[in-house]
């Protein structure tokens, strides 16, 4: 059978599983089993224990649990509060006023919890009853929270850059320091885009009664030191060298733990809640990233990888058409998977491709994060619209209208990061010299 028969077969396999309600691992693996079984020589059980064994013990994963921990320590502490406080504080005179304390405050919150549906849901659900209580836009303060709560899967310590280190073997130390300007560019293009739409249409933005002195707004300041104490640290230490990304997650834990205590947040219940929640999404995700080693073994026994990237060769498609034909091929494909599967999905047949372009990996893990970022604002599977819906009271349609905007400016991003490639590089090469 010919490779593009095989991997329309396969194709149609997994389609049938997802259709049929079948867990995403589940399906990866039977896909993998099925490729093997039917189409090779080689013995599927021996080669499925010896890479789930493999690809279990990786010393990478053992960040993954420790951050997303982090992460549910945080979402229940008054840590959003605070941020709002101290945040509204020094925002009130920039044209969109306190809308900016959504993009900013999920911007800071993604540099502790690591995840989009976290800082999405941690920063809306003190921001949303606040502001839509001073009569702002409903729709531009859902839109801002949906497309900034994002940022947690691009800025580190980002859980998304870990499972992408993981299934394509680059260092996690450098795809962190990779994903800080982009984020950086984000939170820029998301601030320019509320300010000029408040310019345009100034009546969507209530003006602002309450005036504070220079004395007030450095009192209400400390209420950031916290969390900005939690991201130097954590940061801190992997930029620095003196620690690797999973001692840094163990510092964050231990962090997060004393800003819970401190808050009065932390008791027993809490604590069981926080375990358990982790435990669930570490299991979830660990699981996938296992079934798709297994299915990228076994696309490496039937050739379908080596085949596919020799005939896109043919195609002569230069590095920025390639580009573009992946973001069109992730953002179809985020309409219907989440962020997680899409990776680890694809990366056995794609990476290859990538790499015989000559595009550097570091760089295109930036660029598929930025790519799964936006797959978490389109229906019908996008996690952010999910959580904002159930926060807002509104219905999806409504949610994902108000998120289109961020979409578009995450593609502007996009475009951006591929005309000037050294946003993405120059942190992983100037700091990791």
């Amino acid at each position: 059978m010919s490779a593009g028969l095989l991997a329309s077969v396969l194709f149609v396999v997994m389609l049938v599983l997802l259709a049929g309600g079948v867990w995403i691992a589940i399906a990866l693996g039977l896909v993998g089993w099925v490729a093997i079984e039917f189409f090779t020589a080689a013995p599927a059980g021996s080669l499925l224990a010896s890479t789930v064994w493999d690809s279990s013990w990786n010393w990478a994963l053992t960040a993954l649990p420790l951050f997303i921990w982090m992460g549910e320590i945080l979402f229940r502490t008054r840590l959003s509060q605070d941020m709002f406080t101290g945040l509204s504080a020094w925002l009130g005179w920039l044209p969109g006023r306190l809308v900016h304390v959504n993009i900013i405050g999920c911007g800071i919150m993604a540099a502790v919890a690591g995840s989009s549906a976290v800082t999405c849901a941690t920063v809306g659900r003190i921001s949303l009853p606040e502001l839509k209580k001073r009569g702002y836009d409903e729709s531009l303060i859902i839109g801002t929270l949906a497309g900034s709560g994002t940022l947690g899967l691009l800025i580190p310590p980002s859980i998304m850059l870990i499972v992408y280190g993981v299934v394509s073997q680059q260092s996690i130390s450098r795809l962190f320091m990779a994903g800080v300007l982009p984020g950086l560019l984000l939170i820029a293009l998301f601030m320019g885009y509320v300010m000029l739409r408040a310019v345009l249409d100034p009546d969507k933005t209530p003006v602002e009664t309450e005036t504070l002195s220079l004395k007030e707004k450095l009192s209400r300041s400390r209420f950031l030191i916290p969390v900005l104490l939690l991201i130097v640290a954590i940061l801190g230490s992997i930029y620095g060298g003196y620690a690797t990304p999973t001692e840094a997650a163990t510092v964050g834990v231990i962090g997060a733990l004393i800003l819970a205590a401190f808050s009065g947040s932390l008791d027993r219940h809490t604590l069981l809640e926080t375990l358990l929640g982790a435990t669930r999404t570490s299991c979830m995700i660990t699981l996938i990233l296992v079934a798709a080693a297994f299915l990228t073994m076994a696309m490496g026994f039937t050739g379908i990888p080596r085949h596919l990237a020799q005939w896109v060769e043919t195609l002569e498609l230069s590095p920025y058409a390639l580009i573009a034909v992946l973001m069109v091929f992730y953002i179809i494909l985020g309409c219907f998977l989440d962020g997680v599967s899409m990776l680890v999905l694809t990366a056995t047949v794609v990476l290859p491709m990538v790499k015989d372009a000559g595009i550097d990996l570091i760089w295109f893990g930036i660029f598929a994060v930025i790519v799964v970022e936006m797959a978490q604002i389109t229906p019908p599977v996008g996690f952010n619209l999910f959580v904002l819906q159930g926060m807002s009271g509104r219905d999806i349609v409504q949610v994902a209208r108000a998120s289109m905007p961020f979409f578009f400016l995450m593609i502007l991003g996009i475009v951006i990061i591929t005309i000037f490639p050294g946003i993405v590089t120059f942190l992983p090469q100037t700091m990791m010299r």
